[in-house]
């Protein structure tokens, strides 16, 4: 059974990222999607309100399981017994950022593989970051974030 990580801060979810869930789906029997927490980051929501959301835009995706960890990603992966780890990538940069998590992940964990799925064409413009500017601004996100983020932000003005 060839078992991969989608990991991430997923604050919120975007269609981006669910388009990579779904494409990791396709490719892998099954997909664990681990909600991270990044230091660097002042998250909007919660890990707890970040899974439930994940796990209503996924709805459908049997091979499909969202977690939370705030450990090392490479004892997550052990700890579920999976070789790869999906990554979606938008331009150059992200390629670059990318990249050298693989290396340290690589060398920490040496069975542990990087997927890169370039982002769909339609998803390449927008981020996390840029949707939480927008929900600041109280513009609408239904272009850019599943149905049930888009439902719980009206439900938050």
């Amino acid at each position: 059974m060839k078992i991969a990580i989608y990991p991430g801060s997923f604050d919120p979810i975007t269609l981006g990222h669910l388009d990579i869930i779904r494409r990791a789906a396709s490719c892998f029997d099954k997909v664990y999607v681990c909600v991270m927490t990044n230091c660097a980051k002042q998250p909007m929501f919660e890990p707890e309100k970040r899974l439930k959301l994940i796990r209503a835009s996924i709805a459908g995706l049997d091979n499909v399981e969202v977690e939370a960890h705030s450990g090392l990603l490479a004892s997550y992966a052990r700890e579920k017994g999976a070789t790869v780890l999906v990554k979606g990538v938008r331009n150059a940069t992200d390629f670059d950022l990318e990249y050298q998590q693989a290396l340290i992940n690589k060398g920490i964990c040496p069975e542990l593989e990087t997927v890169l799925l370039p982002a769909s064409a339609p998803y390449v413009h927008f981020s996390s970051t840029m949707v939480r500017e927008m929900i600041r601004y109280g513009q609408p996100l239904e272009q850019y974030v599943p149905a049930p983020v888009a439902e719980e932000l009206k439900e938050r003005k």
